[in-house]
């Protein structure tokens, strides 16, 4: 197999899966539920890799970036509700998550797609934080990956959306004015 993750995974089309490893368990678990979107992951990281070697030596550039923090850590959002996608934009989170609870539970869907959030979730805390694309509607595998098939080869993480996933209503017991105000989780 290659000696990059990637390239090993689209030549072979086998996912490394170590066992005992919830890591990876997780990561297999996306493949299946998001083929799609893990398959356009792994096909940009591979030709991403295959322009840059050997003159950087396999190093990320921000495209990279963008693809392994999704990959990690990503959610998808998907809304239409333009007031709602206004307030999670500016991460005006205590108005998002508290004072508009009842229109975010029936107007906005997110879903985790990171296999890395999804570990950590197996021990909750309100730190953790998702880096989210958002979709009007539509299936979310074939969503998610024509956005990542759109995204321009210089495009940077910062194309993706802070998203405090245990802010979401119901997530974390617990959720009061307080919960929402506390800076080091909702970062305005």
């Amino acid at each position: 197999m290659d000696p990059y993750y990637e390239i090993g995974v689209f030549e072979s089309g086998r996912v490394a899966t170590r066992p005992e490893s919830l890591h990876d368990w997780f990561n297999a678990l996306a493949w299946l539920a998001f083929p799609l979107t893990k398959a356009r992951i792994n096909a940009l990281h591979t030709d991403e890799l295959r322009r840059s070697l050997p003159h950087k030596q396999g190093r990320r550039g921000p495209l990279r970036d963008l693809l392994t923090i999704f990959d990690e850590g990503g959610a998808i959002v998907v809304c239409r509700d333009e007031n709602l996608l206004s307030l999670l934009a500016n991460a005006s989170w205590k108005t998002l998550f508290l004072e508009n609870r009842e229109r975010v539970l029936g107007a906005m869907r997110i879903v985790v797609f990171g296999h890395a959030v999804q570990e950590q979730a197996l021990e909750p805390r309100p730190g953790i934080t998702c880096k989210a694309i958002v979709l009007l509607d539509g299936d979310l595998d074939s969503g998610a990956a024509r956005w990542l098939a759109d995204v321009p080869a210089g495009t940077s993480p910062k194309a993706l959306q802070a998203l405090p996933i245990y802010g979401y209503p119901g997530w974390y017991p617990g959720q009061d004015s307080a919960f929402y105000g506390d800076k080091r989780y909702f970062r305005p």
